[in-house]
């Protein structure tokens, strides 16, 4: 299936949660055309710039498909009214991470994108969704969305086709890496064939090289929680 792609979002840096910690999380539909550059959608802004944005973490693609799985699961929630609940820039029907792979191509428009990791939830979505643990409900259900590096800039239009160019990496869809790195997190072959990826971003190639180097799996608590609320 070749998606449509019937909006794009992009947030402005706001106040979040009950100790109003600056985010971008907040996506909202902007209108095109939108113009995708080597850091991904002009206006759209990040706050971590450490862990968020980034030549391998420049758009945020969400299944849409998703949503109704969160409601039956977690309720009713206003960040699950619309499209841009989890911060995603990219919402659309027909693509998922089990048919996803690392390396895809895709042409969006002219710009020309890939497929870098999948996304490691933090504690901002617990914040958004007012869910202590919701970070870790995204981590363990698989259903994180993926991001994209930008191989050539330019500029879609409403209503433009999510088109797969090249899959280099067929036997790499995004639930074979979550498999790895949540739930089968000690197997050395897959590890192994993990950090071997060249198209896989820098970051999640070195994460698995020192889990295969140490033998031990790294401490999320941080990510997932984030650190506790100023005095």
């Amino acid at each position: 299936m070749t998606p449509i792609v019937p909006v794009v979002l992009a947030g402005r840096l706001a106040p979040l949660g009950p100790d109003a910690r600056v985010s971008g999380i907040d996506k909202k539909p902007v209108p095109g055309p939108w113009r995708i550059g080597a850091a991904g959608l002009l206006h759209d802004e990040v706050a971590d710039t450490r862990h968020h944005g980034g030549a391998d973490k420049a758009l945020h693609h969400y299944a849409f498909e998703h949503y109704p799985q969160w409601r039956a699961e977690i309720g009713d929630r206003p960040p699950l009214e619309a499209p841009g609940g989890f911060g995603e820039n990219l919402s659309t029907r027909g693509w998922t991470e089990e048919t996803v792979c690392v390396g895809d191509v895709i042409r969006f428009g002219s710009a020309l994108l890939q497929v870098s990791q999948g996304r490691q939830p933090c504690y901002k979505l617990n914040l958004r969704f007012g869910l202590r643990d919701m970070a870790l409900r995204v981590q363990q259900s698989g259903r994180t969305g993926w991001y994209y590096r930008v191989l050539e800039e330019g500029a879609a239009q409403a209503g433009d086709a999510l088109a797969l160019v090249e899959r280099p990496c067929p036997d790499w869809p995004l639930t074979r890496l979550s498999a790895l790195l949540y739930h089968d997190r000690r197997n050395r072959e897959g590890l192994a064939g993990m950090a071997a990826l060249p198209q896989l971003a820098d970051n999640w190639r070195a994460l698995a090289k020192k889990r295969l180097e140490s033998g031990r799996v790294e401490n999320w608590s941080a990510r997932l929680y984030g650190r506790p609320p100023r005095e």
